[in-house]
């Protein structure tokens, strides 16, 4: 599983910073974030319970839709 940049505790958070343009994806496990395509993400980031999900859209490194 993914997460984005910036740690959004909410989905609501994470659709404000793709609306901003400032939304990227990483990996810190096995595996990398493709830089274009479709990935899943998750949030908050361990250590914190996760309580949202979604599936996201990758240009050239940045996310540019989140559902």
């Amino acid at each position: 599983m993914a997460y984005i940049s910036g740690n959004p505790k909410t989905k609501k958070a994470a659709k404000e910073l793709v609306k901003q343009g400032r939304a990227r994806c990483f990996s810190p496990g096995v595996g990398a974030c493709p830089t274009d395509g479709v990935a899943y993400v998750e949030g908050p980031h361990y250590p914190k319970p996760h309580v949202w999900y979604g599936k996201v859209t990758i240009v050239n490194g940045v996310i540019t839709k989140l559902t």
